[in-house]
């Protein structure tokens, strides 16, 4: 079943409406960094501070990047990716000429984007000019006021949205990718787009309680996964099937969208996909476990140990034991957490936070068990990476 990428990305193109949503306008395809030079060129001023056209740039780009990684206007009925109305987005004139430092900036910078530390989603990066307009975002005219005054880039855009954002690089480029799988999903499927489909379910339901919770999410559809599916078609007056078409799918889509807020400034944040999975935990403690369990714990340890010198690599061999024990208190000295190099609840969470934000920008580790080891995992177990295993895991515990 195709999938698509966990991992926001940066399109090579992208579809604007030249109009409001709504409005009987053309829509244009124009290469990335193109739109962006564009917008840059019709909002700030080539004249500014460096400093506050890197800042300006970094906004663009991350609100753009946020309509794609939403599917914010797909997910309506349009069938393009953004406006040109700044009622909604941002400004772009087609035609219009583009400014060359305001080119080169973007051409160093357009695989860049900003994002709230520990979340997935680029930042819905609003902005106004700060004199005719002002909004919950940056201003335009106050970030140049601050580069006059010495601030860098960093400073400004953390001065209007928060301490808690950084700056990811080196975005992978490629085409739009559209997170309808291509095909409906339906009772006896299983796979990424399955456990997608439950995600969703589940957090809509915290909303729309008559829809009944998926347990486990397993990226196997079965007759809860289906009954949930026939809930939500049935309050959304979508034909109740129970299979997941791309109406659906999309309407799944702006739901979840719109309850987590990932289209706003203030958002509840969606991490590394998988891990937005509500998770199901145990006070159940057996030592002595070895099994694949222990393994997935072993294989996030393993990716953790190349970027985190001071937690020692480990063996993905399937035996918890003292190299592994020496690892989690690594990583629970750094999250401070009591160091009894038992993974429960929170040490699972801290762990999994290390590694996704690894894996957010490396994609060689996005949801990859090394290939040495995929044979011994079925593939629902190879999509439950992100699972917390239902009981901590101590020295010498079995799957028993």
């Amino acid at each position: 079943m195709p999938t698509t990428p966990i991992t926001p990305y940066v399109p090579q193109s992208i579809t604007v409406h030249l109009g409001p949503p709504g409005a009987d306008a053309e829509n244009v395809t124009v290469s990335f960094p193109d739109y962006v030079k564009n917008v840059a060129s019709s909002e700030i001023y080539p004249t500014w501070e460096l400093a506050a056209i890197r800042a300006n740039v970094l906004a663009i780009i991350s609100f753009a990047l946020n309509r794609v990684y939403t599917e914010y206007y797909p997910s309506r009925g349009y069938p393009f990716n953004i406006t040109s109305s700044t009622a909604y987005d941002q400004k772009f004139i087609k035609g219009r000429s583009i400014f060359e430092n305001i080119s080169q900036m973007v051409d160093s910078i357009f695989t860049s984007y900003i994002r709230r530390i520990g979340f997935v989603e680029p930042l819905a990066a609003k902005f106004c000019n700060g004199t005719t307009t002002t909004c919950d975002g940056l201003s335009q005219w106050g970030s140049q006021a601050m580069a006059e005054q010495g601030a860098d880039s960093i400073t400004i855009l953390r001065s209007y949205y928060g301490d808690n954002i950084e700056i990811v690089t080196n975005a992978p480029v490629m085409g739009i990718r559209y997170s309808y799988p291509g095909a409906p999903v339906r009772l006896g499927d299983r796979g990424e787009a399955v456990l997608r489909i439950q995600t969703m379910l589940n957090r809509i339901s915290r909303d729309y309680p008559a829809i009944p919770k998926v347990q486990p999410v397993d990226g196997i559809f079965g007759e809860g996964t289906e009954q949930a599916v026939i809930k939500f078609q049935q309050i959304f007056s979508l034909t109740p099937d129970g299979i997941v078409g791309s109406a659906t799918w999309y309407k799944l889509v702006f739901l979840y969208v719109g309850v987590l807020d990932l289209a706003e400034l203030v958002s509840e944040g969606q991490t590394f996909y998988a891990n937005a999975i509500p998770l199901e935990f145990s006070d159940v403690v057996a030592p002595g476990d070895t099994g694949e369990e222990v393994r997935v714990i072993q294989y996030l340890l393993s990716v953790v140990s190349e970027f985190y010198s001071n937690v020692p690599p480990v063996a993905v061999d399937g035996v918890y034991g003292p190299a592994t024990r020496q690892a989690v208190i690594a990583v629970q000295q750094m999250a401070g957490l009591p160091q009894d190099g038992v993974v429960g609840e929170q040490t699972w969470q801290a762990l999994y936070r290390l590694y996704a934000g690894i894996a957010d920008t490396m994609t060689e580790y996005t949801n990859v068990i090394p290939e040495q080891y995929r044979p011994q995992l079925a593939e629902s177990d190879a999509t439950s990476l992100t699972q917390y295993p239902g009981r901590p895991l101590t020295l010498g515990s079995t799957d028993a």
